[in-house]
């Protein structure tokens, strides 16, 4: 995969979550997405970007256009250093929360993007990944 564009972002508070998403919509435009598609990114990026705030404790996003192949796609890789997640599969079910939110966000996050990749350790933080596909 060659990434063609890149910036990272850090992510402390709602109006760098508000950024965020206002960079997803701007990349996705800039790669031809529909308007559907471009608004499930962005939906996908600020539930990933709030978990980030929420949970970690703040962190960084990286930003890249990427190619693989004749395909082009908007890959987003969140990182905190928050306190991770000790069950990741049960934290994937809708529904399930460990705040006062819905327990819709990774999971609903998972659902609009095309590739979903995520790593986290109890101790050691979150990292995830989501790239949509033109």
């Amino acid at each position: 995969m060659i990434v063609t564009r890149h910036e990272s972002l850090r992510i402390q508070d709602e109006d760098e979550i508000v950024k965020i998403r206002q960079q997803a919509r701007r990349w996705a435009a800039d790669l031809g997405f529909s308007l559907v598609d471009q608004t499930k990114m962005v939906t996908a990026a600020s539930e990933i970007a709030r978990n980030t705030v929420v949970y970690g404790g703040g962190g960084t996003v990286d930003i890249e256009m990427v190619q693989a192949g004749d395909r082009q796609g908007l890959r987003l890789s969140f990182v905190d250093a928050g306190p991770g997640i000790s069950d990741v599969e049960l934290a994937l079910r809708d529904g399930y929360t460990t705040g006062s939110g819905l327990g819709l966000g990774l999971g609903g996050a998972r659902r609009l993007v095309n590739d979903f990749e995520i790593d986290s350790r109890p101790g050691q933080g979150t990292r995830v990944v989501i790239t949509r596909w033109k």
